[in-house]
Order: C-alpha cells, then sequence, then structure tokens
C-alpha cells in the first residue's frame, strides 16, 4: 500500500535549512498496523504528514496504492486523500460549531454522498462507537475521551483504506487512551491499514512492526516479538 524511497523532506528559511526527513526507506502492506516511535523532532509527524498527502516531499519517491504521488498537484492529492485516507490527530480537530453528527458527517459531504446515505452511514458509526447519546452535543461538551471517539468516528465514517493516529492517546488519561487503543485494534482486526506515531512503548505494542526514527532517518525496524534489526 505504501512505499518510500530515498524521501527527504526540507524547510529552508532565510537563515537555516532544517531537514526533517533524510532519505526514508519503508513499506507498509495492505492490513498492516505500523507504530512509529523516536524522539520528539525526530521526523514522526512530518513523515505522518507526507503519508498522509497533507504536505509534499522534497525529494525521493511516495508510491500509494501502486502510484507515485510525491509530484501530485494538491488537488490530485486531496481526491486520493479523502477517498482513501483517515486521520487521527492528538488535539482532535473537531470543529466547534458542529455537533457531534456533524462533525462525523463531514467526510461523506466532501464525498457527495446523499443525505440518506450520510444520515444512514452516521448513524451506524455512532452505535458502533457508542455515542449516540451525544449525536447532538458540541465538542466542548464532551470530555477528552468523548472527543476522541468521535475523532476515529469521523476517521472512519468513510471507510477508508487507511488510517493515520498522530499521537491519538496523547492527551488522553490512561483508561480513554486505552479504549482509544482497543478502537484502533478492532478496526485492524477488521481489516484496516493503520499508521500510528506514539511516544508509548506500551501502546506500540498494539502494533504489527515498530519503526524507529532518529534525525528524520529510519534507525531501526522490529516485529512484534522479535529482536530489532
Amino acid at each position: 500500500m505504501i512505499r518510500t524511497v530515498n524521501l527527504r523532506k526540507l524547510y529552508t528559511t532565510e537563515e537555516v535549512e532544517t531537514t526533517a526527513l533524510n532519505n526514508v526507506n519503508m513499506e507498509v502492506k495492505e492490513g498492516e498496523f505500523v507504530a512509529i516511535m523516536g524522539p520528539s523532532g525526530c521526523g514522526k509527524s512530518t513523515l505522518l504528514n507526507v503519508l498522509g498527502m497533507l504536505d509534499n516531499p522534497s525529494a525521493g519517491e511516495y508510491h500509494f496504492l501502486d502510484r507515485e504521488v510525491s509530484k501530485y498537484r494538491e488537488r490530485d492529492r486531496a481526491n486520493l486523500r479523502k477517498e482513501n485516507i483517515g486521520f487521527v490527530f492528538q488535539s482532535f480537530n473537531l470543529i466547534d460549531e458542529l455537533t457531534v453528527a456533524e462533525n462525523i458527517e463531514l467526510p461523506l459531504l466532501y464525498l457527495g454522498r446523499s443525505s440518506t446515505q450520510r444520515k444512514l452511514r452516521v448513524h451506524e458509526i455512532m452505535e458502533q462507537m457508542n455515542i449516540v447519546p451525544r449525536k447532538n452535543h458540541f465538542p466542548q461538551q464532551l470530555s477528552g475521551g468523548q472527543q476522541q471517539r468521535v475523532a476515529v468516528a469521523r476517521a472512519v465514517v468513510a471507510k477508508p483504506k487507511l488510517i493515520l493516529a498522530d499521537e491519538p492517546t496523547g492527551n488522553l488519561d490512561s483508561s480513554h487512551g486505552e479504549e482509544v487503543m482497543k478502537m484502533l485494534t478492532d478496526l485492524h482486526e477488521a481489516g484496516t491499514t493503520i499508521v500510528m506515531v506514539t511516544h508509548s512503548p506500551d501502546y506500540a505494542d498494539n502494533a504489527q512492526r515498530v519503526v524507529h526514527l532518529f534525525d528524520g532517518r529510519v534507525v531501526t525496524e522490529n516485529l512484534k516479538g522479535a529482536p530489532q534489526a
């Protein structure tokens, strides 16, 4: 599903050039659950943004679903992204002026689904996530755990092939963090491909494979239960 070849990302100002990704080579197969770990500032979120086509690499290749997309225009990236990728962010990124149901409905609106299709699918996913009683609440009326549950529902409502999760438990206490990890694990077991950035070795243990970054490079990869390579 995902393959990068010598992927680089540079950020340049008038005074300094920063290398966020430095010749990253990695693959993610369809149906895998991969965790990305490393110290703060090592390029984890940058890599996730490139994989999610929120940003273009400065050099190298990015193959997604057998398409080389590194030079795609924003419109083409957006079309491919909205049809195939769901995002879960540490800060939830819900829209305060929209209700729970309206936040979840957004990806279906972008895809041009009919009103009937949207209503049925939103109700289905709210039932799956046990948030139907909160459907008319606004984000500020929810706890952090409830907000992240809504964010996960929004990420999966369009049945994407890939979920990208950037520190999805970072703003949650341990019990709500475990709850979110259970949701992601269930999605993976149902066949969704997941790439998750995390600082937690315990949460990374839910993944099948862990990729370690340092200074923008992949330094180790290890399968769950296998020695590091």
